[in-house]
C-alpha cells in the first residue's frame, strides 16, 4: 500500500509508481482521491467554478523537477478566463504573477496563496495578481501552500466556512483508546479541529487462566443474577468479545435487566440489540449505585432485592460498590479487563516531533493511565509539555482530580470538563479557545 495526500494521478506521480510496478509484473490498484487542487480552496471558501465567473479551472504545477519555475503558456492561460490553480508553485509566485500580467491579464485580477489548507494551520491571502508576493511575503506564507487566480477569490469571505468553527486553528491530540477515539475524534473535526490520535491506554480482556475460567463460570451462570451492570462502552463490547471468544451463547442473557453509566455505554449496549433498564441522569458511578439501589429496594417492596452482576476494569471506582453495600444490596464484582498501557505506537515518533513544535493546542485525558500511556509512550520534556493544555474528563471528583493531578505534576497546564462526555470535553475546548 502506497498512501499519498490528494490524487495519487494528480501531480502525485502516481502514474510513474504504476509504470514501474507494471515493468516488474506487480499487479495494483489506485484509489482516487480529493486532489488539493480542490478540496484547499474549497476548505478556504474558493470554490474552483461559479456561474459567470469561472465556467472552467486549470491545474498547472508550480515548478518543474530542479524546482525551476515550470515553462507554460501564459498568454493561453489568460485567454480561457477560467480560475488557475498552481500546486507546489509558493516559491514561483513572484514570477507566475508576473508573466500572467505580462500576458495580459488584468493586474487587479482577485489571486490568492492558501497555506497548509486543510489542517489546522490554515492561513490564506487575498490580494491581487499584482500585490499576491508582496502580501504573502509579509504574511510569512510558507510550503505547503497553493496558489489561486480568478475571479473566484473574492468570494472567499463570503463562502468561507472553517474559519467559523470553534475549533479552528486547534490541533488537538486524542489519547483515547483505539477502540473509543474514534467517536471523540470525529466530535473534535466537527467543530473544525485538526485531530491527532495516539492511543496510550488499551483495554483487554482480563489474560490469567484462572480469572478466565472464574469469568467463564460465572457468565455460563449469570441466570441466577437479575441485573447486569456496565461502567464504560469499553466493558460492553469486551463482554460480547468475552462471550464469543467462550463460545457462550447470548440467549444465556434472557430476562436480564441492565444498569449502565452514560449515553456512550447506553449506545454500545443498544448496538447488541439491547436496552438499558437503568441509566442514572448523572454519568457518575456513585450516581449509579445510589440510583440503581434505590430501584431495587423500591421493587423488592420488603422483600429480598434483586442480585447484580458488576462487570468492570480491575482499578475500577470503589464509589459503586460503596453505595451498593450501604443499602444492602446482594452483588458480585468481576474483574472482566485490564487497561494495557502499550509499549510503542506507529504515531509515536510523529507526535514527539509535533511536542517539540509545540504545534499542538491540546491534548485529551479521560483516567489517569492515559496519562501515565502517555508519558510512557512520548517521555517528553518540561519544555514539550509547557506548550500546551491537558483537557481532563470531569467524571467522579476523585477520578478527575486524579487524572489532572497526573497531568499537571508531569508539568501541563489543565483544565476539567464540566461532565464526564466528550461532548463536554469538546465544549470545554471551545470555550477555552474562545477566551
Amino acid at each position: 500500500m502506497r498512501l499519498k495526500g490528494g490524487d495519487p494521478f494528480v501531480f502525485g506521480r502516481g502514474s510513474e509508481e504504476a509504470q514501474v510496478l507494471r515493468e516488474h509484473k506487480i499487479p495494483f490498484e489506485v484509489v482516487p482521491g480529493v486532489t488539493s487542487a480542490v478540496a484547499v480552496p474549497a476548505y478556504c471558501g474558493i470554490p474552483v467554478t461559479h456561474r459567470g465567473i469561472a465556467p472552467s479551472f486549470h491545474v498547472i504545477t508550480g515548478h518543474r523537477k530542479n524546482g525551476e519555475p515550470a515553462e507554460m503558456d501564459y498568454a493561453a492561460m489568460v485567454r480561457e478566463g477560467g480560475t488557475l490553480i498552481f500546486l507546489m508553485g509558493v516559491t514561483s509566485a513572484e514570477h507566475i504573477c508576473q508573466e500572467l500580467i505580462r500576458s495580459g491579464m488584468d493586474k487587479d485580477t482577485p489571486a490568492a496563496l492558501l497555506e497548509r489548507g486543510t489542517t489546522a494551520g490554515q492561513r490564506k491571502v487575498i490580494s491581487t495578481v499584482e500585490r499576491l508576493w508582496e502580501d504573502g511575503k509579509k504574511a510569512g506564507i510558507k510550503p505547503p501552500a497553493i496558489i489561486a487566480v480568478g475571479e473566484v477569490c473574492s468570494l472567499s469571505d463570503t463562502c468561507g466556512w472553517l474559519e467559523e468553527k470553534p475549533l479552528f486553528g486547534q490541533k488537538v491530540l486524542v489519547t483515547r483508546p483505539r477502540r473509543r477515539s474514534s467517536g471523540m475524534a470525529g466530535r473534535l473535526r466537527e467543530a473544525g479541529a485538526e485531530v491527532v490520535e495516539l492511543p496510550s491506554a488499551e483495554p483487554k480482556l482480563v489474560q490469567d487462566k484462572e480469572e478466565v475460567q472464574d469469568l467463564r463460570e460465572t457468565v455460563s451462570q449469570i441466570g441466577r443474577f437479575q441485573w447486569a451492570v456496565f461502567t464504560s462502552p469499553s466493558g460492553v463490547e469486551l463482554f460480547f468479545e468475552f462471550m464469543k471468544q467462550e463460545k457462550l451463547d447470548l440467549r444465556l442473557l434472557m430476562g436480564l435487566r441492565f444498569a449502565v453509566i452514560g449515553e456512550g455505554t447506553r449506545r454500545a449496549l443498544q448496538s447488541y440489540g439491547l436496552f438499558a433498564d437503568y441509566m442514572p441522569e448523572r454519568y457518575y458511578a456513585r450516581d449509579l449505585g445510589k440510583g440503581l439501589a434505590e430501584t431495587l429496594l423500591e421493587e423488592a417492596q420488603g422483600k429480598r432485592p434483586e442480585t447484580a452482576l458488576l462487570l468492570r476494569a480491575r482499578k475500577a471506582s470503589d464509589a459503586l460498590t460503596e453505595e451498593l453495600l450501604k443499602a444492602g444490596i446482594s452483588f458480585e464484582e468481576k474483574t472482566l479487563y485490564d487497561t494495557v498501557l502499550p509499549d510503542a505506537s506507529p504515531q509515536a515518533e510523529r507526535v514527539k516531533e509535533l511536542l517539540k513544535k509545540q504545534d499542538f493546542s491540546f491534548v485529551t485525558f479521560t483516567s489517569a493511565s492515559t496519562v501515565e500511556g502517555f508519558l510512557n509512550l512520548l517521555n517528553p520534556d518540561a519544555e514539550e509539555l509547557s506548550g500546551f493544555t491537558a483537557v481532563c474528563i470531569g467524571e467522579e471528583t476523585r477520578r478527575a482530580e486524579e487524572t489532572r493531578r497526573a497531568a499537571s505534576a508531569a508539568g501541563m497546564k489543565t483544565i476539567v470538563s464540566d461532565k464526564p462526555s466528550m461532548d463536554s470535553m469538546a465544549e470545554c475546548m471551545e470555550r477555552f479557545a474562545a477566551r
